[in-house]
């Protein structure tokens, strides 16, 4: 996965993340920052929407980087953002498409920076795969949910190789009998050496858990601490079977 410096995410903390229909103005000096789902409305020319988590809207009309801000920073074409990834947006709000404030629908904003944030699905365990998911400890810092998302900020020691996050279950169809579905939050250190502090951010996709019938399903999610505690969340997924 992506590290991100625990220092940077620690300074994110102290920034505003609500919504915006508050505001009475727009500034150039302030910054907003949250999660938001990438969605591409045009080719030619390239235009982004971010559907955020707090319902907001945002297109970006300009940006502080030298190239076109959905290329990540980087000259290869390969890393251009697409439809359906998540992003950790830092912007600032330029305008609107409302009038004096009213019936706001979207908002124009200028990217000051933005952060691609995994984003797995859930996995069945098997012999095959039990190996490379493996089962080291992580600190869970954060738990909460967005739509059809479960979200993680984690924390973890290592030094110089990738680390990887999974959410797991066991593998079968799923009924009403196995509520609440038992899930687990897998990290492969890859034998990596536990010196220097990281944290970062993971979404999941719950759509794996459905089952057939109903309309929300409950569910517990354990990971092993460090000093041999255990994390433990339980959560209700809300969704309807008709989408």
């Amino acid at each position: 996965m992506k590290r991100i410096s625990l220092i940077t995410l620690l300074g994110l903390i102290f920034i505003a993340t609500s919504c915006l229909d508050d505001d009475d103005g727009y500034s150039l000096g302030r910054a907003w920052v949250g999660f938001g789902t990438i969605e591409q409305v045009s080719n030619d020319p390239v235009e982004y929407k971010v559907n955020m988590d707090n319902g907001d809207v945002l297109v970006p009309i300009a940006s502080g980087y030298q190239r076109p801000w959905y290329y990540m920073g980087s000259n290869d074409p390969n890393s251009r953002l697409q439809t359906g990834e998540r992003v950790l947006l830092n912007y600032t709000v330029v305008g609107d498409d409302g009038t004096d404030g009213e019936d706001i629908e979207e908002y124009y904003i200028r990217v000051n920076s933005v952060k691609k944030i995994l984003l797995k699905g859930i996995m069945d365990i098997t012999e095959a795969n039990q190996d490379s998911i493996g089962n080291d400890p992580i600190k869970v810092k954060e738990t909460w949910m967005t739509g059809d998302l479960l979200n993680f900020e984690i924390a973890y020691w290592g030094r110089y190789e990738v680390h990887y996050i999974n959410l797991v279950k066991q593998p079968g169809e799923l009924t009403a009998d196995d509520l609440p579905i038992e899930l687990e939050l897998r990290h492969n250190a890859n034998g990596d050496l536990n010196d220097i502090p990281f944290s970062g951010f993971v979404s999941f996709d719950l759509e794996a858990i459905r089952i057939p019938g109903m309309d929300s399903v409950q569910f517990k999610v354990t990971a092993p601490d460090y000093d041999d505690d255990i994390f433990e969340f339980e959560g209700t997924y809300k969704y309807n079977n008709d989408n």
